[in-house]
């Protein structure tokens, strides 16, 4: 049964599905929006939203520290991230990113959708 089980596998192993993610949040933080299927941009939505209310906390070094511990890949990302972007959500009390659906995928049909901030 997989009652109150929030986390997709999407058909990965644990450490392909962590890079995975961790590499897509990065390029959302980087570019700004991800074109991708809906499935993961739902997965990397949650932790995007997770990553940002560490860093609207501040930039002290234990919240760097633990954005670093998600994101391990990239620093420039990471000083974007508590630069530019957790500064417009300071207000904000969740939903910094949002879902839009855009069809499906021509070779196998899977539901693509773009993900973005949130103005």
């Amino acid at each position: 049964m997989r009652h109150r089980k929030s986390r997709g596998k999407l058909n990965l192993k644990p450490a392909h599905r962590r890079s995975l993610l961790r590499n897509q949040v990065i390029h959302l933080i980087t570019y700004g929006s991800l074109k991708t299927t809906k499935a993961q941009a739902r997965q990397v939505q949650q932790l995007a939203e997770k990553v940002v209310t560490i860093a609207r906390r501040g930039g002290d070094f234990n919240n760097m520290r633990r954005v670093k511990q998600l994101l391990p890949y990239k620093d420039a990302a990471i000083r974007s991230l508590f630069k530019d972007i957790a500064p417009r959500y300071k207000e904000r009390a969740g939903g910094y990113t949002r879902v839009l659906p855009l069809g499906t995928r021509v070779g196998d049909t899977a539901t693509i959708a773009k993900l973005e901030w949130v103005e």
